[in-house]
């Protein structure tokens, strides 16, 4: 869903990413548990900001 974000807004980021292994994230599935994770955009300085957050 992000990437499509990402590919259709063209925002000014060098890429987006999910640190960790939260559950509930894409390929961290466990049943109906899930955990409150954010997807960060970073630029080509280092610069990271919040690029969408799930609760």
């Amino acid at each position: 869903m992000e990437v499509k974000r990402l590919l259709t807004e063209k925002p000014d980021v060098a890429g987006i990413a999910v640190p960790g292994m939260l559950l509930g994230t894409p390929g961290m599935e466990a049943g109906d548990i899930k955990e409150p994770f954010q997807v960060l955009a970073f630029n080509q300085k280092g610069e990271i900001s919040v690029f969408q957050e799930y609760q």
